[in-house]
């Protein structure tokens, strides 16, 4: 009888724990009660559902650029030494400048037209006008423009731009000018 009630009160104990167990999981919310309706509007029909009409797609501006401006391919103040073939060192910013412009359009042609002042007799200012325009032309190569697209002639003592009489002019008629080629 002694184990009878052993065995009892251990069931007991079981049954009552699972008894607990289940109280604790079967729980349920009470949901309080909704607040009385008051006698109101009839609902209102919803508002017809109308389809969305797409935007027009603007269509994209073209900004009006201006044309580029034409590129001033002449170039003066290229100077030489007296008596010589050899470019001053003012003259190297004028030519960087010249190069960079000439560059741009591969297509152009220039012409390279030396001169020389009234020193010295008509032979030699007219070799010495061709061995001012080579060395232009050597100087435009280096810096990357086609060969190509350069003619160099050399013009002797033709065409000065200033007086011959004075020591300033001549400095200044020992010149290159860079034009278009025609």
């Amino acid at each position: 009888m002694k184990s009878i009630r052993s065995n009892s009160f251990n069931l007991l104990i079981a049954l009552f724990a699972l008894a607990s167990f289940q109280a604790c999981h079967t729980k349920k919310l009470v949901e309080k009660p909704a607040a009385p309706v008051a006698a109101a509007e009839p609902p209102k029909p919803a508002a017809p559902v109308i389809a969305a009409q797409p935007k027009p797609v603007d269509q994209p501006k073209t900004m009006t650029v201006a044309p580029a401006p034409t590129p001033n391919y002449n170039f003066t103040n290229i100077q030489f030494e007296f008596n010589s073939g050899i470019l001053k060192t003012d003259s190297y910013p004028v030519l960087d400048k010249a190069a960079t412009t000439m560059k741009m359009d591969q297509s152009v042609k220039f012409m390279l037209k030396g001169y020389a002042s009234i020193e010295g007799t008509e032979q030699h200012n007219m070799e010495l006008s061709v061995d001012r325009a080579n060395a232009v032309k050597a100087y435009l190569v280096n810096s990357g423009v086609n060969v190509n697209n350069i003619v160099a002639n050399g013009y002797g003592t033709k065409n000065p731009i200033a007086d011959n009489n004075t020591e300033a002019g001549k400095e200044l008629n020992r010149r290159v000018e860079i034009h278009l080629q025609n």
